[in-house]
């Protein structure tokens, strides 16, 4: 049986290696071992908003970490500390409206938890350290906070990982208002840290950054979802 293909949305940055210094389209490699090791295929997605043909031949989305979201996505005037990347949002609200309709499952991380919330009509805190009072999604730069992560019981959040666990998060953003998602993990603080679509076969985001922990439950839940639900 041919391995369920995955998609993985990446980044466009300038990056060095070899003698050249270029932009790329490029994913942690994190994420591409995480889906390999439970066994799917792993496809990266350079961003494109003009189709969502690609769609098509993929089993399963993750959308992956990165930029700030622009905050007119919620109806928000942007805070000085807000970074974004419109190309990214532009091909990944084009790519996410449509996996939703066609019932794929998804995997949002980081800003693709953000993302799904403003999809399903909710609002960001634009940065915790004021609206929360805390730098610990966030300690420092290119240092990933350790946060322990609660989680509801019953939710798919919890069945994949348990009632509880201590993640690797590096935001500043998170979400405030998770419009018609539930949400299924909180850190300490209050700050939702999973939310899911229970209406559908697989919708999870997480706050936190599987892909830098090693742990590959979240990837093997995705693709075995796929297996029984979209191969068989």
């Amino acid at each position: 049986m041919s391995r369920p293909v995955i998609g993985i949305t990446s980044y466009i940055e300038k990056a060095a290696w070899g003698v050249w210094d270029v932009p790329v389209t490029l994913v942690p490699q994190g994420y591409v071992d995480g889906v390999t090791r439970a066994g799917g295929r792993p496809v990266v997605i350079p961003p494109d908003e003009e189709d969502v043909g690609v769609l098509d031949r993929l089993d399963g989305l993750i959308l992956s970490g990165g930029a700030d979201l622009a905050p007119a996505l919620y109806g928000s005037p942007a805070h000085r500390e807000t970074r974004t990347a419109p190309y990214r949002d532009a091909a990944e609200l084009t790519l996410l409206r449509e996996a939703l309709a066609r019932d794929l499952p998804v995997l949002a991380v980081c800003r693709g938890l953000q993302l799904l919330a403003v999809v399903y009509g909710g609002r960001l805190h634009q940065h915790l350290p004021e609206a929360l009072g805390t730098s610990a999604h966030r300690p420092a730069v290119a240092v990933y906070g350790e946060v322990p992560v609660t989680l509801a019981p019953g939710s798919l959040a919890a069945s994949i990982l348990g009632p509880s666990a201590t993640v690797k998060c590096y935001h500043h953003q998170g979400v405030a208002d998770p419009g018609t998602l539930t949400v299924t993990g909180w850190s300490p603080d209050g700050l939702p840290e999973a939310a899911e679509d229970p209406a559908r076969r697989f919708v999870l985001g997480v706050q936190w950054h599987p892909e830098e922990m090693g742990d590959d439950r979240l990837f093997a839940a995705l693709v075995d979802n796929v297996r029984t639900t979209v191969l068989r």
